[in-house]
């Protein structure tokens, strides 16, 4: 005999597999036991056959392959024995699965051991069958599992139940032959079998409408007086859970009644008096009395409306929120933001409890609680709620800082009562949190100071006692910085005093000094130093007296390593030196920013908004501006497109500045300009001649558009505007790199070639998916300096008569791209096409120029409370990203 014919026991292999001390050492053991295994089948020997396949059940767990034993399972199947029998089914269920083509072999062996005379075998096949039926076999042996939902031992029936559970999943259309057989067992006695019953009917209802009307009409009340019987029995050991009679029968009556009372007023109402019983008596301090209490709420938020109900279920869950057990809190945070939709008055009373839970020390709760804080927000309780946030705010961890930061914003930007209470909860934000703060915010703040004539003075005296506290916050920085530049005068005459500020004693020397700090500070960013730079510049005209003091400040940064620092350092010195005859008009304070043009060109794009989603516009009341977003085409001359916003209806430039530029378009072969105030302002943008020389960048050694060079394109003359409006600047620019681009004053995005929207490369929408039941489309864009990183946005359309609820994307891209998803606009998907939900995602390229985009994406949403899964790829990105 072949010495591997007669393989160890069980016992002894374990013994061995344990006692190696390294993964090679098992393998060897492994390897061994599977080469004696083989030799034992190869020679068909009967009396090894169970011991091997146990031991290749052992094997199969450790993780290693298994698939040369399948044909032993079929042999042990045949077998006429019980102890055989067992260990082939056992490794029917371990080693297979519904996709093995040999699985189709064992149909008939099934069918013959569901009509055996042993009851214990009939077990057997109903349990394999239950858990590795495929639809062929599900429909080749319905029949003979109908046949036994009405077998005489309780135990057989069971089975037969939770089998036919996965045979209607399988095979839908056979749900009709069930129902009559499923509603009988409902009437049991006996709760192993009313418990499968339950479920059984459960999915025959989620399955099949006809199932549905069929159980709500015969057994409605049937299943209301079983759960009363359950929840007023009297003490039963046999089925008693730590004080409660069979916990797992309550919960799958409760789902079931779910099923049968949503959107049906008559099973609703039948029902209300036993979810009150179960809701009042049941006790919520084990955990098994909160499962309970848990699907009973859900079961009164489902049904038809009963506003009583609805309240005690919503106290219920206040409760929760209360508990010590993070898992419970958590679960009633989540069902508290179903409810809100449903009764917000009856959880604005609980509000104290979920602002206590803003202070948890699990993460996860803090930021559950902190959603459904924004969710409870509306125009009567903002005041209360923001000032407990931003209290909040000064207390909380670095790590929930940021999402803290963001729906604050978001509130306060949405509900504002009035500009005054807006600006000083972002002042507050800004000085506690301003390293947080997003540039859209800051870029929204500026939009609403500008159109607030009436608070400038109030606003600039509060951002400059904000700066002294608060200096190492740059966005704080940023906006008092423009603010100080704009208004400085105001600040120091103290003109525009309200009733609820103190007056303050500030001299042009105090406002030079804040702002030098804000330029030398190691920690100011290219932005920040910039608009100090123009700040300092727009300061020479209006304190004449500090003029020479500016100047030296501004030459200091001559030599600065940052060409564009040094750029304009050097352009500022010449204005204030040479210019000065231009200098007031050149530097005037900006005129009020458009807010509509403001909402019109980033409505939508605020991207922490949290009362919504992401994408979603946040507005302020009483002529605040409503998105959040920055201006970089507001200001932006150089655009084709760009409209020319003046309150004369005229020239742009030719209205801030009080001279007329008309001449410099239409005489173009002049050979010298008159000499007057226009001729000095033609001679320093270099606009009086049409055949001025066109460079490029390259050739410039900058992209930046300086108003003093004398190399502008004809197309796109340059405004004064477009310079010392252009302070905002990209923190990733390099000292060394070349000059960084000139960037509006209130964004940090560089001017790229102009389309119809803004300065984003914008290429054709594709297709990306598209299935029986939904549509993807891709929208790309591209900002003209970074051609690695495509902005895609996702755009999902429902095809069906069907609402999709839970709503997930997911993708996954090769290791050479680089994907950021942003959070979805929203989890519920309107059926036939009336709707759509939005997600923004970036992928940046590594290899861009040499490989492609390509994308595994996978889509999940329910139907009806049914999981649905959609998977693809995309392959048809256009070949220049």
């Amino acid at each position: 005999m072949n010495p591997f014919s007669s393989p160890a026991r069980l016992r002894d292999m374990i013994r061995a597999i344990r006692a190696c001390k390294t993964a090679a050492e098992e393998r060897a053991v492994v390897r061994k036991e599977c080469a004696a295994i083989r030799a034992s089948i190869d020679e068909n020997d009967p009396d090894y056959r169970h011991r091997n396949l146990a031991k290749l059940m052992f094997i199969h767990m450790l993780g290693y392959p298994t698939h040369f034993g399948q044909m032993e399972c079929l042999k042990l199947i045949a077998s006429p024995g019980f102890p055989e029998k067992r260990m082939g089914y056992l490794g029917l269920m371990l080693l297979l699965d519904e996709r093995q083509e040999v699985l189709m072999l064992v149909t008939n062996s099934l069918k013959q051991d569901l009509n055996h005379t042993n009851q214990y075998i009939v077990g057997l096949a109903l349990c394999a069958l239950g858990n590795i039926s495929s639809a062929e076999m599900a429909r080749d042996l319905a029949p003979e599992v109908e046949r036994l939902l009405h077998f005489r031992d309780p135990n057989i029936r069971k089975k037969a139940a939770l089998c036919s559970a996965r045979i209607i999943k399988k095979v839908p259309d056979l749900a009709e032959n069930f129902v009559n057989p499923a509603t009988a067992l409902l009437r049991e006695k006996h709760h192993g079998v009313l418990i499968t019953g339950v479920q059984l009917c459960t999915e025959l209802c989620k399955i099949s409408s006809e199932a549905l009307e069929h159980v709500r009409k015969k057994c409605t009340e049937g299943l209301v007086r079983t759960l009363k019987d359950l929840a007023n029995s009297p003490y039963s050991p046999e089925y008693d859970t730590a004080g409660f009679t069979d916990p797992f029968l309550h919960i799958r009556l409760l789902r079931l009644l779910r099923v049968l009372g949503e959107d049906h007023a008559d099973a609703s109402d039948s029902m209300n008096d036993i979810l009150a019983q179960v809701a009042t008596k049941i006790e919520s301090n084990k955990i098994i009395g909160n499962a309970i209490l848990y699907e009973c709420v859900q079961t009164i938020m489902s049904v038809e409306d009963n506003g009583g109900l609805r309240v005690l279920a919503i106290n219920i869950l206040g409760r929760f929120l209360s508990h010590k057990d993070n898992n419970i809190r958590y679960v009633g945070l989540n069902m508290l933001m179903k409810a809100v939709t449903v009764d917000a008055q009856a959880v604005q009373r609980h509000r104290a409890t979920i602002l206590e839970c803003l202070k948890d020390s699990d993460a996860s709760i803090r930021k559950r609680a902190l959603e459904l804080v924004c969710i409870l927000v509306n125009e009567t309780n903002v005041k209360a709620l923001t000032k407990e946030l931003v209290e909040y705010l000064e207390v909380s961890d670095p790590d929930f800082r940021a999402d803290l930061t963001a729906k604050i914003c978001s509130i306060v930007s949405k509900f504002s009562p009035e500009k005054i209470w807006y600006i000083d909860q972002m002042l507050k934000v800004l000085s506690e949190a301003g390293n947080f703060v997003k540039d859209e915010v800051w870029h929204a703040l500026i939009v609403v100071i500008s159109n607030a004539s009436e608070l400038h003075g109030y606003t600039v005296r509060a951002l400059y006692k904000a700066f002294k506290m608060s200096a190492e916050q740059e966005t704080l920085v940023r906006v008092a910085v423009w603010c100080i530049g704009e208004y400085g005068d105001i600040l120091i005459n103290n003109a525009g005093m309200l009733d609820v500020e103190d007056p303050v004693t500030v001299s042009e020397s105090d406002v030079v000094d804040v702002v030098e700090i804000a330029l030398k500070c190691h920690a100011s960013d290219l932005t920040t130093k910039a608009m100090a730079l123009v700040a300092l510049l727009k300061l020479s005209s209006r304190f004449p007296s500090c003029s020479e003091r500016i100047r030296e400040i501004i030459v200091q940064c001559k030599g600065n390593l940052v060409l564009e620092l040094q750029q304009r350092s050097i352009e500022f010195n010449l204005i204030i030196a040479k210019h000065q005859n231009i200098r007031p008009t050149l530097v005037e304070r900006m005129p009020v920013l458009d807010e509509v043009t403001f909402i019109a060109r980033r409505a939508g794009s605020f991207p922490g908004a949290g009362l919504t989603s992401t994408g979603s516009s946040v507005g302020l009341s009483n002529g605040v501006a409503k998105p959040v977003a920055p201006i970089v085409d507001l200001l932006d001359m150089n655009s084709d497109d760009a409209p020319a916003p003046s309150s004369s209806g005229g020239d742009f430039l030719q209205d801030l500045l009080g001279v007329d530029l008309s001449l410099a378009s239409q005489q173009s072969d002049a050979s010298q300009p008159s000499r007057n105030g226009t001729d000095v302002l033609l001679d320093l943008l270099s606009i009086g001649s049409a055949s001025a020389p066109i460079e490029s960048p390259a050739q410039s050694n900058s992209s930046t558009i300086d108003i003093l060079s004398p190399k502008q394109s004809k197309k796109a003359p340059i405004s004064p505007l477009d310079d010392l409006s252009s302070l905002s600047l990209s923190s990733r620019a390099t000292s060394n790199a070349g000059a960084a681009p000139m960037m509006d004053l209130l964004d940090g995005f560089a001017p790229g070639p102009p389309t119809e929207e803004n300065n984003e490369l914008v290429y054709p929408s594709i297709t990306a998916f598209e299935s029986s039941s939904l549509r993807l489309v891709f929208n790309f864009s591209k900002q003209p300096g970074n051609l690695q990183t495509t902005n895609i946005q996702a755009s999902f359309t429902n095809l069906t008569s069907n609402v999709y609820t839970e709503f997930t994307f997911q993708a996954a891209v090769p290791k050479f791209l680089q994907l950021n998803l942003d959070p979805a606009s929203g989890n519920t998907l309107p059926a036939s096409g009336k709707g759509s939900v939005t997600q923004n995602m970036k992928v940046t390229n590594s290899q861009h120029g040499k490989k492609s985009l390509v994308m595994r994406i996978k889509i999940a949403y329910k139907i009806n409370g049914k999981e649905t899964q959609e998977e693809g790829q995309i392959n048809n990105f256009p070949r220049d990203l």
